[in-house]
């Protein structure tokens, strides 16, 4: 894969490069050519013009015998230069011409472009001469009086045009090659220095796929690819992190499970190898293996409850309601549980409104009553527990105090993590299952509101609710 990657980026590098080197070089050959070619017919345009101009004023004296008068006139302006100057009359009869060896005085010499200047155009063409030279050819009128009476007639070889182009040409390839070699060994350079990296993503990824969440990336820099590796390495932490939550939760439920199944186990096999038992006996077993049932029960629904949270499963169905409402509820479901405890439970909000606030009534009441349930189970005998409503910066405030031995502030934020006890053998006893507290934090976390636990003033704990009145659903 890395291969083929470096073999695509190279390619693609000389594609570019080439196709711009080659458009750029056909370009700067074409406007240097046209410049040049330009420049010279502009030239020949301009001594043209001139030299009809002189002719024209001394046409009058016997023209067809004034071949001298000419050669002053035409060589004059034409001096220093190679171009071949020709003085023609209404008939294409040649006048004059520079060219004494071609001995065209006196005869009819045609030419496209002479016949154009006759039409009173002033014409250029560019042709192949002799010995594939390359040749610029002119022509303008000349006047007198408002009539076309002859033509001058200009033609030069331009191979030092030619000449130039082409060394310029061979410049430009040489040049093109040099800035091919160079970028071809960048971009091999930096093909190995993207690709390198890719391949260790690649390395990684695959050890990830196998569940080995341990390698890393070594980021190296700040570019986009460190970045990359940041990512990535951020990526292996999370889902190490998961997998040793995964771990420690199939490690604890399973401890979890063990331990009913165990009593049930013993409460069988004491029945089984009783001989003759009696009824009492047989009852209180069953008594006992009711509540390991029961026990077993209640870890695998708050077990079901704590997957259908993670796994997203479980939506909120939101309905408006009175917050005292629902605390009443709470009080009422467990106040026959804190009664023969002689534990009071204490509220003082029921002469303030509040605004209905949209909520999934189940979840909210589970979490409350876990927490009053736990501070009922873990307070002494006529202790107390209040339950306290307060609207605070658009938000509902729910505080549950209670008396109890409390918690130390080490152990607060571990009190959320599932199956975790501050006292394993007592937690227990009281029928808890160390997930109660896991399923409130959630049941919270989905209404986008907080919870914590702090000391409170006359000892025992405080936990705090806040839930906001609007939320993005």
């Amino acid at each position: 894969m890395t291969s083929s990657m470096r073999f695509m980026m190279i390619a693609t590098y000389f594609a570019v490069i080439l196709t711009t080197l080659v458009l750029m070089c056909a370009y700067v050959i074409g406007l240097l050519s046209g410049n040049l070619y330009s420049g010279e017919s502009v030239d020949m345009f301009a001594k043209a013009n001139i030299i009809s101009a002189t002719v024209s004023e001394a046409w009058d004296v016997q023209p067809e015998n004034s071949e001298e008068r000419f050669a002053n006139l035409v060589e004059r302006i034409l001096a220093g230069t190679n171009i071949r100057g020709v003085v023609e009359n209404s008939s294409c009869m040649v006048l004059y011409d520079t060219n004494r060896e071609s001995e065209l005085f006196g005869k009819v010499y045609m030419r496209d472009v002479i016949k154009l200047a006759l039409d009173g155009e002033q014409a250029e063409i560019i042709s192949d001469g002799e010995n594939g030279t390359k040749m610029i050819s002119v022509a303008v009128p000349i006047t007198k009086n408002g009539n076309i009476i002859g033509t001058v007639y200009l033609a030069q070889a331009v191979n030092n045009i030619e000449n130039t182009v082409k060394s310029t040409r061979t410049s430009l390839i040489v040049f093109s090659a040099l800035i091919v070699l160079l970028i071809g060994m960048l971009s091999l350079g930096m093909s190995y220095i993207i690709t390198s990296p890719m391949a260790e993503f690649t390395e990684v990824a695959k050890e990830i796929s196998k569940g080995n969440f341990s390698k890393r990336i070594q980021v190296r820099g700040h570019n986009e690819i460190a970045q990359m590796g940041e990512t990535l390495n951020y990526m292996c932490d999370e889902l190490s992190l998961l997998e040793e939550k995964r771990r420690k939760f199939v490690s604890d439920a399973s401890h979890e499970l063990k331990t009913p199944m165990a009593g049930i186990k013993l409460i069988c096999d004491s029945l089984v190898s009783a001989e003759n038992p009696n009824p009492e006996m047989v009852k209180e077993f069953l008594c006992d293996l009711s509540e390991e049932v029961d026990r077993l029960t209640r870890i695998i629904e708050r077990l079901l409850a704590l997957t259908k949270l993670d796994a997203g499963g479980t939506s909120l169905k939101l309905e408006e309601m009175d917050i005292r409402v629902l605390i009443d509820n709470v009080v009422r479901k467990l106040t026959p549980i804190a009664n023969p405890r002689d534990i009071v439970l204490y509220t003082d909000y029921h002469n303030i409104e509040f605004k209905p606030i949209l909520l999934d009534y189940d979840k909210i009441y589970e979490a409350v009553y876990n927490i009053v349930d736990n501070a009922i189970k873990y307070s002494p005998e006529g202790a107390f527990v209040e339950l306290d409503i307060t609207e605070k910066n658009d938000s509902i405030i729910i505080k549950i105090t209670d008396n109890g031995p409390g918690i130390p502030e080490n152990e607060r934020e571990r009190i959320f993590e599932r199956f975790y006890r501050l006292d394993d053998s007592r937690a227990r006893d009281t029928g808890g299952t160390g997930l109660g507290l896991a399923i409130t934090k959630e049941a919270v976390a989905m209404h986008g509101g907080t919870i914590e636990v702090s000391e409170a003033e006359r000892g025992g704990s405080v936990f705090t609710i806040k839930l906001p009145y609007s939320r993005t659903i």
